[in-house]
């Protein structure tokens, strides 16, 4: 196994088929989502990078699409609201405060089941694609909102397009690994497949930022026991620490579970600098781990997340697409140079802040120790009977009986 402390991802030579899920209307009426994404392709074309991969428009998600996790009733409210009846009906309507469409981080604009419709229907389409094994790598960085719950808005999510995409890929692979490095927890993901072990979920994030999901006690229950694995740390959060955490974990993850795909969220809210996020991770930090992951050659799903400062979002999804097609890339770019979200350094790559990293390596050992010993405690490769594989409605039938009773 890799020297975890100088985790670094080097180009191999190894080539991947790689598929890029994006469509130019994404974002239309959501300014930070729009802007995010332009930004983020802009900075990817003038890299010369979609000369190595295949860029696709996803197929927009359907109703039907929607309520393999989604309720009918969330559904359907969601496609019909507007930004005036939002307005005008906060006070009298109890949907709005019921689906959570009344909070801060999640503001009724117009458009916005469009919108739904093309970041989600963009991770089917990726998951999709690996299931006709026509690409090892599909991305979408639009996708990631792993904190929308099966009735509620959350986290600038209004769908779940992490759970929609595994479930997709729940058709055709027995396994799949979730893997998050965002700064929040997405405790959605984790509570629609809390009681399989044909998912395992493995999140590092912020301690406490969700008091009901992510505690390193919280590992999953009946059949799904050990599966859910939760890394929760502290403010200050640096390359080294996270490399001496992310590898031994993912490492004895791929050996007893042996994923057949594997999905990595690549939220930039763990990024130094983020204006919500507290940790100090740089872009090559947080790039060695897709780039490890790379190693295993297992197709592999890349979802967004979400970001807080543009210059940082564009930096890391570029580098990270980057790394997918196995291209370094330079620190200089004239599109950088031009562009003022790029300051004050206008480079490609960022520099940690100084700041305490809260993290003591006393913690980490502690983390890590408890997390292998869970995973010590897994089946290796749980056998599924293709023949016998639940249908995908029983997969969420278990997560939505759990989530009633809450």
């Amino acid at each position: 196994m890799e020297n975890a402390a100088n985790l670094a991802w080097v180009p191999d030579g190894r080539k991947r088929r790689v598929s890029y899920y994006y469509e130019p209307a994404n974002g239309n009426g959501n300014g930070r989502e729009s802007q995010q994404m332009s930004t983020t392709h802009n900075l990817i074309c003038s890299y010369y990078l979609p000369r190595y991969m295949d860029i696709i428009r996803p197929r927009p998600a359907q109703h039907s699409d929607f309520t393999k996790f989604h309720s009918p009733e969330y559904i359907s409210f969601l496609r019909l609201v507007t930004p005036e009846y939002a307005r005008s009906k906060t006070v009298t309507d109890p949907s709005l405060k019921r689906f959570n469409l009344d909070a801060w981080d999640s503001p009724v604009f117009s458009g916005l089941f469009e919108y739904c419709r093309l970041y989600a229907g963009a991770s089917i389409s990726a998951a999709a694609k690996l299931n006709r094994h026509e690409a090892d790598i599909a991305i979408n960085w639009s996708g990631g909102m792993h904190r929308a719950k099966r009735d509620e808005a959350r986290g600038f999510g209004y769908v779940n397009d992490v759970v929609l995409g595994i479930l997709e890929l729940l058709k055709v692979f027995k396994r799949v690994l979730y893997i998050d490095i965002g700064y929040c927890h997405g405790e959605a993901v984790q509570e629609a497949f809390h009681k399989t072990d044909r998912v395992m979920t493995v999140s590092f994030h912020k301690s406490g930022v969700d008091q009901r999901r992510g505690d390193i006690t919280d590992y999953g229950v009946g059949k799904g026991e050990y599966y859910s694995l939760n890394a929760p740390l502290k403010n200050g959060l640096d390359d080294a620490s996270f490399a001496t955490l992310f590898v031994p974990i993912i490492h004895k993850a791929m050996e007893v579970y042996q994923p057949e795909a594997i999905v990595l969220l690549c939220g930039p809210d763990s990024l130094s600098g983020d204006a919500l996020g507290k940790f100090n991770l740089t872009v090559k930090g947080h790039g060695a781990c897709l780039g490890y992951l790379r190693s295993f050659n297992v197709p592999l799903m890349l979802l967004g997340g979400q970001g807080h400062t543009l210059g940082n979002v564009a930096r890391c999804w570029c580098y990270e697409t980057g790394v997918a097609v196995g291209k370094d890339l330079n620190d200089d770019c004239p599109m950088i140079a031009d562009d003022d979200c790029f300051a004050p350094a206008y480079k490609l790559h960022i520099e940690p802040n100084p700041m305490e990293n809260l993290n003591t390596d006393g913690d980490i050992a502690k983390i890590k120790k408890t997390l292998l010993k869970q995973l010590s405690q897994v089946i290796h490769a749980p056998s599924v009977q293709f023949q016998d594989t639940p249908p995908i409605s029983q997969v969420t039938e278990e997560a939505e009986e759990d989530m009633e009773t809450r």
